[in-house]
């Protein structure tokens, strides 16, 4: 029987505060990569893709449990599943999180993780965020008429910081 959660505000820095004490290696993907890169849109999750290395997953594991993040349908978590699923969403009292071991349009982690950037985002965190390059190549394998906008704004990032005009 599926636990109901409460309702809570969304709050990425425990989410991340504990991957970070738990020295799991990932990349943030997803909204709040987009955010933390210049988009303004809004976002109740975060969504990352972590190293797929068994002891990584042993510390991915920590940190979720110290969450207290369960699938939706309240089953107990089990990132065996990563090997079968493209994506495990999970609910926690601080958010959504989805786990996407290979992100659509790349290779997973380590295809991520040649461009990586290390951003600080206070409390001291300085974390992976996926280059604004691979989510613009994320966002448009997904094919989705409603990303059309998410994609132009992280072009317009990609075009910034290659020192490229905004002016059309």
């Amino acid at each position: 029987m599926a636990r109901a959660r409460r309702q809570t505000r969304f709050d990425p820095y425990a989410i991340l505060e504990a991957l970070e004490r738990e020295r799991v290696a990932y990349i943030l993907i997803g909204g709040l990569a987009r955010v933390l890169e210049g988009s303004d849109e809004l976002t109740r999750g975060v969504d990352l893709t972590p190293s797929t290395r068994p002891e990584n997953l042993r510390r991915l594991e920590l940190a979720l449990d110290s969450l207290d993040a369960r699938p939706s349908d309240g089953r107990a978590l089990s990132l065996d599943e990563l090997d079968t699923t493209p994506l495990l969403a999970l609910e926690s009292e601080h958010g959504e999180i989805n786990v996407v071991p290979v992100p659509d349009g790349t290779r997973g982690y380590d295809d991520l993780r040649r461009a990586v950037r290390r951003e600080p985002i206070g409390r001291g965190l300085r974390v992976s965020v996926a280059s604004p390059g691979d989510l613009v190549r994320m966002l448009s394998a997904l094919g989705r008429e409603q990303d059309a906008l998410r994609i132009e704004t992280m072009q317009r990032v990609v075009e910034r910081d290659r020192g490229l005009s905004w002016e059309r």
